[in-house]
């Protein structure tokens, strides 16, 4: 039977952290023996916000395409592309461009959200406005069935499944399915410093890290301010380590839990016990993408291979989607 089809992305604004690992790729990897995946390097995204300063774009695509290897995403089971080598995405974004009502993007709420976030760049543009149809453009040009995300996301591809309807109505035509999202349970774990994991703030630890540096990260991160000596009781929920040990010591998170607040841990001791759990998960993925990115030719190779793949399926649909329009010969 044919499988259904699953489609992601990610942009390639910096190196993959274990915050992006356990919200979105540790699923992807695991959807791979289920779905026909199809995983993307979101490059033209990335100019929504970066287009002033590209010089790393190539260098990020690279990095990016070795740490989907290293985690675990296979070429032989998902298909592995950049977006900017299927040209078809940017077509389909411009037929949606001139159909999307200007209220349905200015109402998106990350285009509100960003705006304010990132106030020190010029996102006034209409690629920015207009990211969602882009987004649309990607799903729908391979008729995906789902897409992986958290419940926070639900919103935004309601858009893009707003889109595929309009289409359809004006042309006349039941081009694209209304893609459903696929809701993935995510492990959510915070930066060193209690924040939320995000390159922006510089508190992350990436696979890009080498084992000293993640040692050194785990012995800074931030735990209970409120404890003072060792023999303080604790309160584990408000420390940023016990997070990870949620995640990466599982079997013995409620002896770290009582010892911590039973005053019979102290936090450096804590800290030592985390850095070993997240250096025997992180070095393996570390060692391997160290290895991949010694042959980049290699990893253009997928890369082109993935495109070529996707651009087959991509260009079934925009045929479909110009014969609904009428446009062309």
């Amino acid at each position: 039977m044919t499988r259904k089809i699953v489609l992601s992305g990610a942009r390639p604004t910096g190196d993959v952290h274990l915050g992006n690992y356990f919200g979105a790729l540790h699923n992807w990897v695991k959807l791979q023996d289920q779905y026909d995946c199809h995983f993307f390097i979101a490059d033209w995204h990335a100019l929504t916000t970066g287009y002033a300063d590209t010089h790393a774009l190539h260098e990020h695509t690279i990095s990016l395409i070795a740490d989907f290897l290293a985690v675990g995403l296979d070429p032989e089971k998902s298909v592995l592309f950049l977006q900017s080598e299927v040209p078809e995405h940017a077509e389909l974004f411009l037929l949606f461009a001139m159909n999307t009502p200007l209220s349905w993007l200015e109402r998106c709420p990350t285009y509100k959200d960003q705006i304010n976030q990132l106030k020190e760049k010029d996102l006034t543009t209409y690629g920015f406005l207009g990211y969602p149809c882009l987004q649309a453009a990607d799903i729908l040009a391979y008729k995906a069935d789902f897409v992986p995300v958290g419940e926070d996301q639900v919103p935004h591809l309601e858009l893009t499944r707003e889109i595929a309807r309009r289409f359809n109505y004006l042309y006349q035509a039941p081009v694209f399915p209304e893609p459903q999202p696929l809701l993935t349970a995510a492990k959510v774990l915070p930066g060193t410093d209690g924040r939320k994991m995000s390159k922006s703030y510089g508190n992350t630890i990436s696979f890009a890290d080498d084992p000293e540096t993640v040692r050194q990260k785990v012995m800074n991160m931030v735990t209970d301010p409120a404890r003072i000596r060792k023999t303080d009781p604790g309160h584990p929920d408000v420390c940023s380590v016990f997070a990870f040990h949620k995640i990466f010591s599982p079997d013995e998170v409620e002896s770290i839990r009582s010892q911590c607040e039973g005053g019979q841990i102290g936090c450096v001791a804590c800290k030592k016990q985390c850095a070993a759990k997240v250096a025997e998960f992180h070095t393996p993925i570390h060692e391997k993408r160290t290895e991949l990115l010694k042959n980049p030719d290699h990893l253009v190779e997928i890369i082109k291979d993935g495109s070529a793949k996707a651009r087959a399926l991509a260009a079934r649909t925009m045929a479909e989607a110009r014969a609904a329009v009428r446009i062309g010969l």
